[in-house]
């Protein structure tokens, strides 16, 4: 067992909502309510793997509708209920078995991030935790119109989702109720085998999009966060790196091993691309330097992947709501020929920063036999790294 994975239930009709399209293929913006329910996942650091339970009725439905993550989610079909539907979802894990599943409704769209990271620390913990709201308004008991009488509103929470749990824990729960048609959500199950839930904030935003005028705030949430996308601030770093060689058969060079007559000295494997780019995006956060971070002192980072400390400043931009725009590494040296491998070591870095190809420049040079790098001793490397994030103005 390792990993977080969340399942998306995604099978239900929506009826109340009024449209004859399942709410959750409704568009905010040019987007479907399904589509910004994944990428949020999707993009939180701690999420392994994402599993959407839809209706068997809606594959082409999901498939054009989500057309971006059909390679990057896995799919189970619903059951006739709610809770059938998440223990089939939970039925498509069983072979990967995570240790910590978040249950999740396709049409909450707006959880934060922050929210996702309690309820995975709590489920770490052994524990099972929901997402809730306190009630803040003033509740009456109401028959036939006629207010019978105020409820105390102390202690009373709206339940959300995500709902996480240890993978065991909600499995076993779903399989030892025989009838699961009355539970309207997965805490519900787990309490009635006996367990303890405990509640992580959240807050109003992350509402469950139900009825028409639910549509109309979501419409004006995606809205106002469009606008404040476009005040984002561009920022620029740069980054340089050298290693000299020594003994040995190739060298790694932006994620690739490339046979050379030596290879390169240093505590991790001595990737001098991915190095002078890891200081690049770090200097454009402002937020040190990869020896920070990764200080060679620290024994653990003996022989280290390169790619490692890259994805820590990959994941330290979309922490801070920024994102990667463009990168642009030269690498400096007589030899190895750069240009053969150079498509590969592009996909490589796109592949590890998230972003396009096309965002990503690799270029080589010599230094006409002049200095270290002239005499073959050793190979240096410069980079840029474009970046947006959220203006402090």
């Amino acid at each position: 067992m390792s990993g977080t994975w969340a399942i998306i239930v995604a099978a239900g009709r929506g009826s109340r909502i009024g449209t004859d399209l399942p709410k959750q293929y409704l568009k905010l913006g040019d987007t479907s309510i399904l589509a910004l329910t994944l990428d949020n996942f999707l993009k939180h650091p701690n999420i392994d793997g994402v599993l959407v339970v839809i209706h068997s009725d809606d594959k082409e439905l999901f498939e054009r509708e989500c057309f971006q993550f059909a390679d990057k989610v896995r799919i189970a079909f619903g059951g006739a209920t709610r809770q059938e539907s998440v223990l089939n979802g939970l039925q498509a894990l069983e072979s990967t078995r995570p240790n910590v599943v978040l249950v999740h409704d396709a049409a909450r769209p707006f959880t934060s991030h922050d929210v996702i990271s309690d309820l995975i620390h709590a489920s770490n913990c052994g524990k099972a935790a929901v997402a809730a709201s306190p009630v803040v308004d003033s509740l009456k008991q109401v028959t036939n119109n006629i207010i019978l009488k105020n409820v105390d509103r102390n202690g009373l929470w709206h339940a959300q989702t995500p709902q996480a749990f240890p993978f065991d824990l909600i499995h076993n729960a779903h399989l030892a109720i025989e009838d699961l048609s009355n539970y309207t959500d997965d805490a519900a199950v787990a309490e009635t085998c006996g367990h303890q839930i405990s509640i992580v904030t959240s807050s109003k935003e992350n509402f469950k999009i139900t009825t028409p005028e639910d549509l109309v705030q979501a419409t004006m949430i995606v809205n106002n966060r469009l606008t404040n996308e476009l005040k984002m601030e561009s920022r620029t770093g740069f980054g340089y790196d050298v290693h000299c060689f020594e003994e040995g058969d190739h060298v790694t060079l932006c994620g690739i091993d490339i046979p050379h007559t030596k290879k390169l000295k240093g505590h991790s494997d001595a990737d001098v691309g991915l190095h002078a780019l890891t200081d690049a995006i770090l200097g454009a956060l402002c937020e040190g330097d990869i020896g920070t971070h990764f200080p060679p002192s620290d024994p653990q980072w003996k022989g280290a992947l390169s790619d490692q400390f890259l994805i820590f400043a990959r994941d330290r931009v979309i922490a801070r709501q920024g994102k990667i725009i463009h990168v642009d590494v030269t690498i400096v040296c007589e030899r190895p020929k750069i240009g053969p491998n150079r498509e590969l070591m592009v996909a490589k870095m796109a592949e590890i920063l998230d972003i396009k190809p096309n965002r990503v420049s690799i270029k080589a040079t010599t230094s006409e036999k002049l200095g270290f790098t002239g005499r073959e001793e050793g190979i240096a490397a410069q980079a840029v790294a474009t970046i947006q994030l959220p203006s402090t103005d």
